[in-house]
């Protein structure tokens, strides 16, 4: 008897651990959103490719997919943002989601939202225009930023939503930086 009141508080101290050890979190994890806009595109109008600097700046955005450990892919219906995604999502073996974007920004803004939305608690990059990624870090409910201008392409956004829907966000760079003098300072 004796033996056995020694040894209760061991094997309830034992099963309690294995129970915490085998018992899933229940702390929902956060949602990271990358959004960029397109890399350089090629001259011209329309549905134009990526340019030779386009291409590496999408490679340079494949790197840090691949250490942010992205999980889903959301592009519009243009070359420009199929191609700047394309790098990772063939590293990652990931089929991007299509989110046509049409003239009315705030609509696709929140188009995307609601796919961002779809993928709570993954990491998602989302590849964008100059005119659209502003709107959607914003539909997202982080902070409102002005259109990219023209020649910027080296911004990227990180939008990262917790559990209770408390949002934080950050404005970054990657890749080759916008030269100096771009024609940026007018737009700000």
């Amino acid at each position: 008897m004796r033996m056995m009141q020694r040894l209760l508080p061991a094997i309830g101290a034992a099963a309690l651990l294995a129970l915490t050890a085998a018992a899933p979190s229940r702390v929902a994890p956060s949602t990271l959103v990358m959004l960029v806009r397109h890399a350089e595109k090629a001259p011209g109008t329309g549905d134009v490719p990526l340019s030779e600097a386009g291409q590496a700046r999408a490679l340079a955005l494949a790197a840090i997919g691949r250490e942010s450990a992205i999980e889903a892919i959301i592009t519009t219906q243009f070359a420009r943002t199929r191609q700047t995604a394309e790098p990772l999502a063939t590293a990652l073996a990931i089929t991007p989601e299509v989110v046509r974007a049409e003239a009315d920004v705030a609509r696709h803004a929140s188009d995307v939202a609601t796919v961002v939305r779809q993928q709570a608690g993954k990491a998602v990059l989302v590849v964008g225009h100059s005119n659209t990624i502003p709107a959607i870090v914003a539909a997202l409910g982080g902070t409102r930023f002005p259109d990219l201008c023209e020649p910027e392409y080296d911004r990227l956004f990180i939008v990262v939503i917790d559990p209770e829907g408390v949002v934080r966000t950050v404005r970054t760079r990657f890749g080759e930086p916008t030269p100096v003098g771009a024609g940026c300072a007018a737009m700000r």
